[in-house]
């Protein structure tokens, strides 16, 4: 058996950033992946459920809930877009842009912490090793099994 290089400090870092935001004073009271969403939005301004499934590779239904709950608290809309009345567009409002900021601070300061000391081919190591590995596991992710039509 080979030790795990890359898999089990991704999730311990993803684990701690999670703390990281928890320890956040005031509250931010959004859940590490409503935060995520929230700062990701602040970067991208409005987009697309799909844009957002892609960047994130959240299930589908797990995507929903989060919006449905960020739209809840009055932080998002959802609005059709006009351009594919078939497909929403994800916009923070007023509420959300503020809070967005304050969580995007405080990754801000996360990364610039964990940064510190590492040289530029440091970090351009980094990222392309995280990227490998999100490659990876999109590649390896099953095909999903046509649904049977009719019910039964």
């Amino acid at each position: 058996m080979k030790p795990l290089r890359l898999v089990l400090d991704v999730h311990r870092a993803t684990h701690r950033i999670g703390l990281f935001l928890e320890a956040t004073e005031p509250p931010l009271d959004v859940s590490q992946g409503e935060a995520h969403l929230l700062a990701y939005l602040l970067e991208s301004g409005d987009t697309s459920l799909g844009a957002l499934h892609a960047a994130f590779a959240h299930k589908r239904s797990t995507l929903t809930s989060y919006v449905d709950r960020l739209e809840a608290k009055r932080l998002v809309r959802r609005e059709l877009r006009p351009e594919d009345r078939r497909s929403f567009q994800v916009s923070l409002t007023a509420a959300g842009r503020t809070l967005a900021a304050r969580v995007h601070r405080r990754l801000e300061a996360l990364e610039e912490a964990a940064l510190e000391g590492l040289s530029a081919r440091d970090v351009e190591g980094l990222t392309k090793g995280l990227t490998a590995l999100a490659e990876a596991g999109e590649e390896a992710r099953p095909a999903r099994k046509p649904r049977k039509k009719g019910g039964g």
